[in-house]
This record gives structure tokens, sequence and C-alpha cells, in this order.
């Protein structure tokens, strides 16, 4: 199993009473979300910024835009289902989706390790435009940079995205109320495994691929619809239990899940037991969450199944009354269960 390396950040403020905070490489666990809360937000505090969702929203001249970035750092590069070229794109594309925003363009930074094979540089920009064109996004502006060998893991990738909400549409972590269904796409774990099982050498007996994919039309369809979405995200660093947990604490409110409605493939389920892993809390990269009022679950079901990337949609669970930011499971045997961020990552260097 990949060892964990971790590093030092000095912190202008103390997290948890001391003068450092630790974090795994990757984030999307405990010491990341402290060093959000008690670093980032703090120093950058603004009315958008609080919106703690997986995009900024805003108004300009009457449009109301989305916006978002990220950065990707996977080891290794290629991997079953995809490669860093494509969980660039769809993953930006994804962050906007999650806004309710129909995703238009895309920048991309490209952040080269001196070495780098042209090959390996042209499979990942081929993958890249291939990503953009199947989600209807166009790739404006960019930059590239080159660092020292032995300073970059081979490329790392940054990607920002710009999208418009259309329609009379206010998705966000805030909106969640008591008494909404919280709704799945699909089975999770892959990619985690997808990317251990690769790095690591493994095989099992059945392949297990990468779920990366582009949401926006489920979102889309949702929406045409006229369901009333309260908020949206997708399950990517730190997984299901992750983005269950962010929901409650800014929501003020506790998520209740049942273990039994969760699907996990056979093979997924199979690898974490080897590994000693556990799917709530492991990476996805086409799989979302969705926060809607109960009498709107089945509809919003239905819809969701008639896509491929979300066909196996469910309701895992309801929204209730505090304690604000409690995430709880009842298991397959009957009993009630704490769900936690870790307090580091799982996987290091997962998207």
């Amino acid at each position: 199993m990949a060892e964990i390396k971790e590093f030092r950040l000095q912190c202008p403020t103390p997290l948890n009473d001391g003068d450092y905070v630790q974090l795994a490489h990757g984030g999307g666990g405990r010491r990341m979300h402290e060093l959000l809360e008690g670093l980032l937000l703090p120093s950058f505090s603004n009315d958008i910024l609080l919106q703690r969702h997986d995009g900024a929203t805003f108004s300009i001249g009457g449009t109301r835009l989305a916006f978002t970035t990220d950065s990707y750092v996977v080891r290794p590069l290629f991997f079953p289902g995809g490669d860093i070229g494509t969980l660039a794109i769809n993953g930006t594309v994804n962050d906007l989706a999650m806004c309710g925003a129909r995703p238009l363009y895309l920048s991309s930074a490209l952040i080269l390790e001196e070495g780098l094979p042209m090959e390996t540089l042209r499979r990942i920009v081929e993958s890249m435009r291939s990503s953009a064109e199947l989600a209807e996004v166009q790739l404006v502006t960019g930059d590239t940079k080159v660092v020292d060998k032995g300073k970059g893991d081979g490329i790392f990738i940054n990607t920002a995205g710009i999208g418009v909400v259309e329609g009379d549409v206010s998705i966000s972590p805030k909106n969640v109320r008591p008494g909404d269904a919280i709704l799945l796409s699909g089975d999770i774990g892959r990619h985690g495994i997808a990317i251990m099982a690769t790095r690591e050498g493994l095989s099992f007996e059945s392949a297990i691929e990468s779920d990366c994919a582009p949401l926006w039309e489920p979102v889309k369809a949702l929406l045409g619809a006229g369901v009333k979405i309260h908020c949206l995200r997708d399950l990517t660093r730190g997984g299901l239990s992750s983005g269950l947990i962010e929901i409650a604490e800014a929501s003020g409110t506790r998520n209740a899940i049942q273990e039994v409605f969760i699907p996990v493939r056979e093979e997924v389920v199979g690898a974490c037991e080897i590994l000693g892993l556990d799917p709530l809390y492991l990476a996805n990269e086409g799989r979302f969450i969705a926060f809607v009022p109960q009498p709107e679950a089945e509809r919003a079901i239905e819809i969701l199944r008639k896509f491929s990337v979300s066909s196996e949609a469910v309701c895992i669970g309801r929204v209730l009354d505090g304690p604000a930011g409690l995430v709880t499971m009842k298991t397959q045997l009957g009993t009630e269960r704490l769900v936690d961020m870790l307090s580091g990552e799982q996987l290091p260097r997962i998207c």
C-alpha cells in the first residue's frame, strides 16, 4: 500500500491550538478542512466565498455566472477509465454543473516537469480535447510552465471554468432543509480503487475502471423538468463522507443515511476488504449527491436513471434537524454509526 507522506505548513494563526497543520497530499480529509476553515476562509472572507460551494456564483449585467478552479496532481497519469487530462476537463465541468450552471469556457495551465516525454503530453492533450468536445465546452486560454526535473511529478494541470446559470435557479448548501431527500447518482469508490490498483500493480478478477465522466446532462435534465434542487455536490476527494459532512456543516443540519441503499460494486467491496479501505471515503469523478424536497425524490430518480452516468441513482437518506454538521449511518447490521472525516487522506495524489 502506498505510503501517505505528510508535509507541514506553518500558519499565521494556530489550528487546533497548535503551531502547525499537517496535511496529507491530495486534501479532502479533516486536516485540509481545518486549513480551509482556519486559514483560507478567514483570510479571504467575502459573501461569495462563504457560499462554500463547488464554485462561485454571481451576477454581472443581469447575467448569473458560475466560476470555479481546480488543480490535478494524480499519480499515475494514466489509469483505467481515464487520465489526468480527462480528470482536468470533467472535474471543472462538474464543479460548474453542481452550481446549476451550463459549462461554457475553460482555461488550462500546464506545469510540466523537465524531461516529460512529448508522446505523454500529446496523449494528455488529446484526452483534454476529446473530453472538452464531449462536454461541449471550449478551452479558450491557458499557460505553460516548466519546472526542474524531479520537481513536478511529470505534469500538474490547473483549470478554471465559467458557466451560465439559466432561469430562477438557486443551488447552495445553505438551501438544504430538514426533510430533504438525499439522492446518490450511482455506485461509489471505483475511481479510488482504479488509481490504487494501477499505482501498486494490483490485479483483481474483474477490471475496475474509474467512473470519470461529465455530469452536466443529468443535472440539466433535472433543472429542465422543474425539479427543485436545493443542493448538489460531486464526490471527489474525501468521497461520499466528506460531501455529506461539508453540506451538513454549511446548512446547520444532520444527514442520516442507510448503508444498505449505498451502491458499491462487488469488485470494489472486495478490493476495499483486501486493502483495508472504506468506500465511503474513496474519491469519485463521476458521482454526485442531490438534496431535493422529499415529494420530488421519486421523480428526480426517474429522470437521473435515463442517463448512463446516473443510471443507478437511488435515495440513500434524508436531512434531519441538528446537531449541525452531524452525519450518521444506519449500518447493514441495524446499528447507527457516526460518519466522520478522515484525519488525513486514504490515497495521496488521487485527482
